[in-house]
This record gives C-alpha cells, structure tokens and sequence, in this order.
C-alpha cells in the first residue's frame, strides 16, 4: 500500500526536525559545553575586541564618527560584522564537522548546515543582546532605536552568511587548500567593512572597492537602527540578498550532487 505523499512529506519533515535538534545539542555540547568558560569566552571575545578599539581610538579621537560613545560605536558595527562571519564559517564546516552523524540514514547534509545556523545565530544575537544591553545601562545610551532597520540588517547579514557558507562548505570539503585561502582573504575583512572606519567618511577610492564587499551594507543597516541620523544611502539591500542567494543556490547545488563523494573522500 502506497503512503501518501502528504503523510510522508510530514514523518521526513519530522524526521529532519528531530535530527537538526539533536545535531544543535551536539554542537552545543562540544562546541562550549568542554568546560566551565565556553560560554563565557563567546562573550568576552567581543567584549575585549570592542573594548580594545575603544581605548585605542579614544586616545587619539575626541569621539567617534557616529554618536558620543566609542564602546557604542564599535559594538553596533563589530557584532553584526562577527554574526555574519561567524555563521559563514561554522556552516562552512557543516560536512566535516558531523562527518560520522551523516553516515546514519535519518541524519542528512542539509541538517548539519541547518543545525549549526540555528546554533550559530541564536549564541551570536544572544552575544549581541548582553553586551548592547550592558553597554546602552553602563554609559546610560539615549537613542532612538530603529527595529525595522536592525531586523533588516540582521537578514541581510543570515542570507548571506548561508549563502556563502554553503557554497564554501562544498569547497573546503573538495579543495582544501581553499579554506587557507579563505582565511587568508577575509582577515583584513574588518577593516573593510565599516567597522572601524565609517563608509561615508573614506574617500572615494576605498569606498569604491568597500561597496563591492556586503558585509559593509549589513554593518550599515545595522548601524543605521542605532543611530537615527546615520542616514547609510549607499546601503543596497538587493545587492547583498543577490549575493547570498546566488551563492546558496550553486553552494546547494554542488552538495546535493556531490555530497556522498564529500562523506567518502
């Protein structure tokens, strides 16, 4: 007797719920339940980088380009800029790092990348929350907030990262030597993506090459829901949905075709 299709699609949609929840427990455990300062060291990471650049650049600086507060300043750039790296990277390891988990029929490739966004973007906005929270109560912070622009900026930031990381889970599974490369490439990123420096101050050579980078424009929208008078016009939300979607969509692709030679190789 043959099953619905209807009831199928639900016990697989089941299924794959079942398997995603179980890989986000896995991954929280090995990821920062080994000891005591996992999750401590989540936060203090960014914690110490914004608190860096604000010494520094307040002893240089009377203030920053954007508000009165450097702490501020660098946190609405620095964190969204992290979110979006962080989901990239952890999505781009999705097949090596559940490589055994795979190998069970109920588990699938398409779960592992599922599982470590979920994971991943709910520790990064939680990260985001604490610290925006401690700052905005600590140096009494008054603004006007923009939750349509900071929602905005926060998607552009998640279709993004997806988008790229999946494309990348398929070549640092395939090329190796790409993920050297890729490292290589994107640890000047933080400077050209408008966290330290603001786009519209630059001079038109480095915001000619920025605008090509679309993390700028997720840090932007991002900042543009902090400070109402930070106006962002060159921020172009098609531009950055084009891009991870284009790249979802080949990164999906390849893994589909090829992800059992990935598991085997």
């Amino acid at each position: 007797m043959d099953v619905p299709q209807s009831e199928w699609m639900r016990a697989r949609n089941f299924r794959s719920s079942r398997s995603i929840f179980a890989l986000v427990l896995r991954e929280m455990s090995t990821t920062y339940g080994k000891s005591a300062g996992g999750y401590a060291w989540a936060i203090l990471e960014p914690v110490v980088a914004i608190a860096i650049l604000s010494v520094a650049f307040q002893l240089v600086f009377r203030q920053p380009r954007l508000g009165t507060n450097f702490p501020f300043y660098f946190a609405t750039g620095y964190l969204p800029y992290m979110l979006t790296l962080n989901i990239t990277n952890n999505v781009a390891r999705s097949i090596r790092f559940s490589r055994a988990l795979l190998a069970y029929p109920g588990v699938t490739w398409t779960d592992a990348i599922f599982a470590r966004s979920i994971l991943s973007f709910v520790t990064d906005i939680g990260i985001m929350l604490i610290v925006l929270t401690a700052i905005f109560f600590i140096f009494d912070i008054q603004t006007i907030l923009a939750h349509s622009a900071i929602l905005t900026g926060l998607i552009m930031g998640v279709v993004l990262a997806i988008g790229v990381g999946s494309l990348n889970c398929y070549l640092f599974t395939a090329i190796p030597a790409w993920e050297r490369v890729w490292s290589a490439l994107t640890r000047p990123l933080v400077l050209l993506s408008g966290v330290i420096f603001l786009y519209d101050t630059l001079p038109p050579v480095a915001q000619s090459i920025m605008w090509w980078n679309p993390v700028t424009h997720v840090v932007g929208m991002v900042r543009r829901g902090f400070f109402p008078s930070y106006d962002a016009a060159y921020i172009s939300v098609p531009y950055v949905m084009t891009v991870g979607l284009l790249c979802g969509t080949f990164g999906f692709l390849l893994l589909f075709r090829h992800h059992k030679a990935l598991l085997n190789a």
